[in-house]
């Protein structure tokens, strides 16, 4: 499983980013439904495992496989976008402008929707006999869910508000977290692995994913919950969407890009101290110089002979 640095696996990121505002309109909107329909799935897989054994934990640890599939096969949600488009915006990618961002946004929703809403009627049918009979029991309890968490933020005001928002925030931490750690690693393996932890986490957590609530809301309408499709666009759908915006952008796009891209320079650390040089030892003594000797000793000059010079003077 190997393992990439924080910043090769951010530069994937922002790499990703740009190539997704560039997408052609139509892979965009197939990417969108499918990922939106392979997640619905996953929820419905999540519920019905819940239901069936009683252990809410059962459904959180085996929900991840769907985030897992479409991770894979390329597909996109829209809390994953959330983060990875304005990191190509603030990296100053040619090209890159709010309008594309805002355009892959708005298409990725549509996507998500179009494929989550499709598997709800599916399973709705499922759940019914094709609405020939009452809904089962996971179906009655997806209306349950739709009726909580619609009606029951309602209920509580601007308490019930505060509470759905900040939920949304903490559920896209967790699965952007999950989008950045599938960069780490290069094989699939280390992809899975890197995935499963966060998602698990906020499914269990009870967090609010716009994507999964396109499911179970809609399902719940269809199955007979007690609340209404304004009921669910007010009191989720668009809180969530913007909590989710909020929470993937700032706590892990923003956080993670400001650390490993832009890291700022390191603080100035003193120097290793120099150590004394080394002492210049005594220079070698000059000798003596040899000693001159005594010149020779001039011999004795010649004695003067008077009687001679006597005889030269009478000359």
């Amino acid at each position: 499983m190997a393992y990439l640095t924080p910043t090769e696996y951010m530069t994937k990121a922002v790499d990703a980013g740009e190539s997704k505002v560039f997408m052609a309109t139509r892979d965009t909107l197939i990417r969108a439904a499918m990922a939106g329909a392979t997640l619905a799935i996953a929820a419905a897989f999540a519920v019905t495992i819940s239901v069936e054994t009683g252990e809410p934990l059962a459904g959180a640890v085996l929900f991840p496989v769907g985030f897992v599939m479409l991770y894979l096969l390329g597909f996109d949600l829209l809390t994953g976008v959330f983060m990875l488009t304005p990191l190509a915006l603030l990296d100053k990618r040619p090209g890159v402008t709010w309008q594309g961002v805002l355009r892959n946004w708005g298409l990725v929703f549509v996507g998500n929707f179009a494929g989550a809403f499709v598997v709800a009627v599916m399973m709705a049918i499922i759940f019914t006999f094709a609405f020939s009979q009452v809904p089962d029991a996971v179906g009655q309890k997806l209306g349950t869910i739709g009726t909580d968490r619609t009606v029951g933020y309602a209920d509580e005001g601007a308490a019930g508000m505060l509470t759905l928002f900040i939920r949304a925030m903490l559920c896209n931490w967790m699965v952007c977290t999950g989008v950045v750690a599938a960069m780490m690693s290069t094989s699939v393996t280390g992809k899975v692995v890197g995935m499963w932890l966060p998602i698990m986490l906020f499914f269990y957590m009870g967090f609010e994913h716009s994507i999964v609530n396109m499911f179970l809301f809609p399902s719940g309408l269809l199955l007979g919950g007690d609340f209404t499709f304004g009921d669910y666009m007010l009191w989720n759908e668009i809180p969530t969407v913007v909590g989710n915006l909020v929470g993937g952008l700032l706590f892990v796009g923003l956080a993670l890009y400001s650390t490993h891209i832009r890291t700022q320079p390191k603080i100035n650390s003193p120097g290793p101290q120099a150590g004394p040089g080394p002492q210049a030892g005594p220079g070698p003594q000059a000798g003596p110089g040899p000693q001159a000797g005594p010149g020779p000793q001039a011999g004795p000059g010649r004695q003067a002979d008077p009687a001679r010079e006597v005889e030269l003077v009478a000359r």
